[in-house]
C-alpha cells in the first residue's frame, strides 16, 4: 500500500471517528426528546411517579389552592367584597388546602395526576408542532374537578361556582413557546437522522482505518468520552434551571421533575459509556497482544 494511500485513509478514518463521537450526545438526546418527551404515552408514564413525590404534592396543593382562592377572592364568597381578603377568608383558604392536601394522598390524586399531564402534554405538542397560542399551562382542572367534588360533599357554600376548565400554571410563554418550536421542528427533522449518522461514520471510521483495532480503541474512548460529557450537561443543566427559577416555585419540586424527564438520557448516557469502556478495554487488550500494525 502506498504512503500516500495509507495517509489519506488514515485522514479519512481520523475525520470519520471524531464526527461520530461529536454525534453521540446530540444523538443521544434527539433521540431521548423524540422517543421520551415528544410521546405521550411515555411522558406520562415518566410523570407518574411524582405523584408520591412530596415537594411536587405540595406544589400541586398549594398551585390549587391558589387557583381556587382566586376566585374566591374575586368573587367575594369568602366574607367580603369582590377582590378583599374578607375576614373569613384565611380559614377558608385553610380549610380548601387541607382539602387539597389530603386528596393528594389517595389513588384519586394519582389518576388526576395523570390525566393532567395528558392534558397538558397534549397542548404543549399540539402548539410545538404548529400551533399559534401564546402560552401552554400545567392544566389543573382534573385535579381541582375532585377537590371540588370533595368541598361539594363537605356543603362548603361557593363550591359549586369553583371553575375547573382554566385552572391552569403556565410552563412556556410567548418567548418560551417561539425558541421550543424552532427546537422542536428541528428535532424532527435530526432526530431520526442523527443516531444513524453516528453509527455510520463511526463503522466508516474503522473500515477506512490501516489499524482497525486501534481504530476501535479511539472510536470506544470517543463515544465514552462522548457520553461523559453528555452526563455533565445533564448535571449542569440541573443547576441552571432550578437556579433561575421564580422565588414562589419549590426548588425541591422542580428538581424532583427535572430528575424525572432526564431519567432515561442519563440511563442511555451511563449504558453507552459503559458500553464504550468495555469495548475499549477489549480492543485495547487486542492491540497489545496483536502484531504492530493491528
Amino acid at each position: 500500500m502506498s504512503q500516500r494511500r495509507t495517509t489519506a485513509r488514515n485522514v479519512l478514518s481520523t475525520v470519520l471517528i471524531t464526527v461520530a463521537c461529536l454525534l453521540v450526545p446530540l444523538a443521544t438526546v434527539s433521540a431521548w426528546a423524540l422517543n421520551d418527551i415528544a410521546d405521550t404515552d411515555t411522558y406520562v408514564a415518566t410523570m407518574e411517579p411524582l405523584a408520591s413525590d412530596t415537594a411536587v404534592k405540595e406544589d400541586v396543593a398549594d398551585a390549587v389552592t391558589e387557583a381556587i382562592m382566586t376566585y374566591v377572592s374575586r368573587t367575594g364568597r369568602s366574607g367580603g367584597s369582590s377582590g378583599d381578603r374578607g375576614p373569613l377568608h384565611g380559614g377558608v383558604e385553610t380549610f380548601v388546602n387541607d382539602a387539597v392536601r389530603s386528596f393528594t394522598g389517595t389513588k384519586a390524586f394519582r389518576a388526576a395526576w395523570n390525566a393532567a399531564n395528558r392534558a397538558t402534554h397534549d397542548a404543549v405538542v399540539r402548539e410545538l408542532r404548529g400551533g399559534h397560542g401564546d402560552e401552554v399551562g400545567f392544566d389543573l382542572a382534573p385535579i381541582s374537578a375532585h377537590i371540588k367534588q370533595q368541598l361539594l360533599d363537605d356543603s362548603v357554600p361557593f363550591a359549586e361556582h369553583i371553575p375547573v376548565e382554566h385552572t391552569d400554571v403556565t410552563l412556556l410563554g410567548p418567548k418560551d413557546l417561539a425558541v421550543s418550536r424552532k427546537g422542536f421542528r428541528m428535532l424532527q427533522v435530526m432526530g431520526l437522522w442523527l443516531p444513524v449518522a453516528a453509527v455510520g461514520c463511526a463503522v466508516g471510521g474503522v473500515a477506512a482505518a490501516v489499524r482497525r483495532r486501534r481504530a476501535v480503541l479511539a472510536t470506544a474512548l470517543g463515544v465514552a468520552l462522548g457520553a461523559a460529557v453528555l452526563l455533565g450537561t445533564i448535571a449542569v443543566g440541573r443547576g441552571l434551571a432550578l437556579g433561575d427559577l421564580p422565588p414562589d416555585v419549590s426548588r425541591a419540586a422542580a428538581g424532583a421533575v427535572y430528575d424525572a424527564l432526564t431519567r432515561s438520557l442519563r440511563v442511555t448516557a451511563w449504558s453507552i459509556a459503559g458500553g464504550a469502556a468495555g469495548v475499549a478495554a477489549v480492543a485495547f487488550f487486542l492491540t497489545r497482544r496483536g502484531s504492530p500494525r493491528s
